[in-house]
């Protein structure tokens, strides 16, 4: 443990929460609601395009958002830290 002058303890930093990082936690829930929310729509539906419609489970639909999502904030990101 370190210690503060005068031989404290340090205060906990504040973006942990009992030792975890707040971001570590913040990923689990969104994950976890995530999965939620995709096991709970599992009903098929019809996707129109364009040019054709595919019929698919409402969760694949949602996965392929997500992902696509995740990917575009990745990106985003590297962009931003240049």
């Amino acid at each position: 443990m370190t210690h503060a002058p005068g031989g404290r303890p340090a205060p906990k930093q504040r973006n942990e929460i009992a030792g975890v990082p707040i971001r570590a936690i913040a990923i689990v829930v969104i994950v976890a609601l995530s999965l939620w929310f995709l096991f709970a729509n599992l009903d098929r539906v019809k996707i129109q395009f364009w040019v054709f419609t595919v019929t698919a489970p409402l969760w694949i639909t949602l996965l392929g958002t997500l992902l696509a999502g995740g990917v575009l904030g990745w990106l985003l990101k590297g962009r931003r830290m240049k």
